[in-house]
């Protein structure tokens, strides 16, 4: 009972900030995925000295010029948004990010003690699997400038509405997986990797997630968003979304834990709650570019 409770308090905590930081304004949506990043971004490295003991022998350089790279990628996402003067923050993040992933590996080559390339190959894969996705939704909610108020009004919306979709429709394919493999589910999906995950529940997820999606977006939500596009993203959501957490329960179960972090008692950690998220923002984000925003 106490662990139940705990997990709810922490749930409806969760949902607030994320609520209130992707709802009030692009500043705040910024600002909380900048710290989602940075704190996905330790979680993963912590991850990676388990998996291979070795690349705890990075220097000190490696160690926090990598996560300051990773902020400054973030910062380059928020394009001219965010001025100040003269300059941007997204200016101040390229030269920064531009500088960082230069200089890491000299910095890594001088001063490390067993210097091998797969230090920055684990580096550079986290700010692949971490940063950019972030960063891509990040460019969602601010990257697109339109002319004329009614286009800049009409962006404005799609940015805040489709990552906001993106996550909700990650989470009814997760909580509709969850029901469907209770109920029904026999056949394992990948027992060496989730053991509790089942054939029937995932596609069940899945095509509950989507019908939701086409249903709400055909009768309800085609004057915000055309309803295709709900179908097209709940779609993204259900199969990248599924695929993103098998992978980060990969990374777990290779490094020997259950949870990546302990931020977030009973959720476990950011990549925990943000596993699906990171390999569909790409995904979506192509989507978006091609056929939303043109």
């Amino acid at each position: 009972m106490k662990t139940f409770i705990t997990r709810t308090i922490t749930a409806l905590f969760f949902v607030a900030i994320m609520l209130g930081g992707m709802l009030y304004n692009e500043y705040t949506f910024f600002l909380l995925f900048f710290l989602i990043n940075f704190f996905a971004l330790k979680e993963y490295f912590k991850l990676v000295r388990l998996i291979d003991p070795e690349y705890n022998e990075i220097s000190p350089w490696h160690k926090y010029g990598v996560l300051v790279a990773g902020c400054a990628i973030m910062m380059a996402f928020s394009g001219p948004n965010f001025s100040f003067g003269e300059l941007s923050i997204g200016e101040i993040g390229w030269v920064t990010a531009f500088i960082f992933i230069l200089v890491l590996p000299l910095g890594e080559i001088l001063m490390s003690k067993n210097f091998t390339l797969k230090f920055i190959g684990y580096s550079l894969l986290g700010l692949l699997y971490v940063t950019v996705p972030l960063g891509l939704l990040v460019d969602i909610r601010v990257g697109h400038q339109a002319g004329s108020l009614m286009e800049s009004i009409s962006f404005g919306l799609y940015g805040v509405l489709i990552p906001l979709l993106l996550i909700f429709f990650i989470w009814i394919n997760d909580t509709m997986a969850y029901i469907v493999g209770s109920l029904i589910g026999r056949t394992p999906f990948f027992p060496s990797i989730s053991p509790k995950k089942t054939i029937e529940g995932t596609v069940g997820g899945m095509v509950l997630a989507i019908a939701a999606a086409g249903i709400y977006g055909y009768f309800w939500g085609n004057d915000l968003l055309y309803w295709p596009h709900w179908i097209a993203l709940a779609t993204i959501a259900a199969i990248f979304g599924s695929a993103g957490d098998l992978l980060e329960s990969r990374l777990k179960r290779m490094a020997g834990v259950k949870d990546s972090g302990k931020i977030m008692p009973g959720h476990g950690g950011f990549l925990d709650r943000f596993d699906s998220l990171l390999v569909a923002a790409p995904f979506a984000w192509i989507y978006v570019l091609l056929f939303v925003f043109k």
